[in-house]
This record gives structure tokens, sequence and C-alpha cells, in this order.
């Protein structure tokens, strides 16, 4: 557990605090100046064998959201809130073909993502801090209008996303079905939900974080402010010392409001972890199946994978994360 003094000070940190976190847990140059990888190199071929002996009874619980054009659907911003989905021919009557045999000629369709809703994974040029993208990479350098993100774009993580997954269900630790939007975690909680849960999260993990925070817009509709619950950001420097590769939440991580409003770190959590850190991110993942899952089978930890499509260029992707028992 944290020293009181840490703690009493992690819950007013300063703008100027923030910002030295770019340089305090910063991962640049730690695999090499040209690293592209980030916490992606915490994976190690041993990681991966150990997580495949967490399988045991083959239970598969999806952690992707539906991409679904009837939402509903958390507004990021005014206008980009809705899924839309357009098919090149009409759906009903595009089957051809003779005899008993039919195929569906709809093979192509264009897909506007709300990037608030739906599961994805955040690259590590989708933030950048003074100019500057993780590892030191220069956005004037990395960033081109026709061929986007030339250094740091989601194919990197080609190999796909496969280590052990640890849950930490901060809704059930307080005995709610969801945390009311706005509420921050602190490290005490997430420490609180290792010793309640029986778990340590280590180097190499994909941590995710259980708000209930899905749960609560599919019953109640996306909240009014656009606020969420989430990580405060003096979560960080713990996140760095326990070196995870990937985090997970069912929200966009950063509490909203972050108390950091009045400059650039709107996301200080974000920006941290994809600038400083190389921590990659899946924002909006559906995790209100798995925390039960994990009740019921008594355990914490499981076969964690995701596999990303392999776009050039681009600083995101849909994913459809498994956690597998």
């Amino acid at each position: 557990m944290e020293g009181l003094g840490m703690i009493a000070r992690a819950h007013t940190l300063t703008k100027d605090d923030v910002i030295e976190y770019f340089t305090t847990l910063s991962n640049w140059g730690r695999w090499g100046n040209d690293d592209r990888l980030g916490t992606l190199n915490l994976i190690t071929p041993e990681v991966r064998k150990s997580a495949a002996t967490l399988v045991r009874t083959g239970k598969v619980v999806s952690l992707s959201r539906d991409v679904d054009p009837r939402g509903p659907q958390d507004p990021l911003r005014s206008g980009l809130g809705v899924t839309h989905r357009y098919m090149m021919i009409d759906e009903v009557g595009a089957h051809r073909g003779r005899g008993q045999v039919r195929w569906d000629a709809v093979t192509e369709q264009t897909l506007f993502m709300a990037h608030g809703s739906n599961t994805h994974l955040d690259g590590l040029a989708h933030y950048n801090w003074d100019r500057k993208n993780y590892n030191g990479f220069s956005v004037d350098d990395n960033t081109s209008s026709i061929l986007g993100s030339t250094k740091l774009s989601v194919h990197q993580a080609s190999q796909g996303i496969i280590t052990r997954g640890v849950l930490l269900d901060i809704a059930g630790l307080r005995g709610v079905e969801w945390l009311e939007p706005g509420t921050p975690i602190y490290i005490e909680d997430l420490e609180a939900a290792e010793a309640s849960q029986d778990v340590i999260v280590r180097s190499g993990d994909a941590l995710l974080i259980h708000t209930g925070h899905v749960a609560q817009t599919l019953k109640k509709g996306p909240d009014p402010k656009n606020q969420q619950s989430g990580l405060h950001v003096s979560c960080m420097p713990w996140l760095r010392r326990r070196d995870i590769s990937l985090l997970v939440g069912d929200c966009i991580h950063d509490v909203q409001p972050s108390g950091f409003d009045g400059f650039d770190l709107f996301r200080p959590v974000h920006a941290i972890a994809l600038v400083a850190m190389g921590l990659w991110l899946i924002d909006n993942a559906e995790l209100t199946e798995l925390a039960a899952t994990c009740k019921s089978e008594k355990r914490w930890e499981f076969f964690f994978a995701t596999l990303p499509y392999r776009f050039v260029g681009v600083t995101g992707s849909l994913v459809n994360p498994i956690a597998m028992f």
C-alpha cells in the first residue's frame, strides 16, 4: 500500500506535477531509440507461454461492445457520437447464383466509427505532447496527410497482443453496479481491489479496469454532461511501476472531468500513457460479463488476446478482445 503522505499528495496534484510525469515516467529509449512497440516489448515469449497456462475450462468472453448504429452511443464531442454504416447495394436483394446456391454480393461497406463508443485500440501516435510522439519521434517527421503516421501506426502491433489479463473490478469493490459519472479511481482503489481479489498486477500484464460504465450507458443512456468515471492521473506512477503492457477500460480511462480541463491535458491519462510511457490503450471495452465470469470462476486472471487490423498509417483500430478461462 502506498504511503499515506503520497496518497494525500496524489489527490492534490497540480498542472506542473502532471507535466513532470512526461519526464519521470518516460520509457523513451528504454528499448532503443527507434523502438515502435513501447510497452508491448514487455510481452515476452515467456509471458505469452505463462498466459497460455491459464486456460483451463476453455470458456471465452468477448470484451467488445457491439458496433451498432442503433446505439446507445457515447458522444465524444458534438456530431461524432453516432456510428454510421453504408452498404454499397441493397442487402435484401443482393443474393446471386443458380439453383439452391446463393451468395451475398454485398462485399464492401463504409463505416464511420463513433470513436467515443466503440471498442478500439489507441496506437502510440494517437496523442502527442510538445509536438513529440512516443520515443521522441517528431510529429512533423512522423505525420503525413497522405501516409498518416509513418512510424507509430497500429500495424506495429501486427503480431497481436497476447498476454495475461487481470481485471480489477472497482465497481464490485464498492458494491455497486457502476461508479457514478465523474468518480475518480485512485491508487488506493487499485490496491484495495488487488487485495480483495487476491491478485497482483505484474510486468507484461494487460490490466482491465471495470467501472460499470457500459452497463450504466445501456440502461440509462449516455450521460448528458458527457461525464465518466475513470482513472485519476495520479495513478500513472503506479502503472509505470507495475510495467503493464496494455490498459483496457470500459470507458475512456480518464475520469471526466479530469480536473485539468483548463489546459491542454484535459485527458492526461491518455497523453502520459501514449506519449511518455508508450503504453497502448483499449477504450470502451465491455467488461460486465467478464466481471461476472471472474466472480463465478473465483479468479481474476485469464488468457487475454486481441488482434488489431494491420492498418498502415492509422492511429487506431476497432478490436474484439477476448478473455479465455
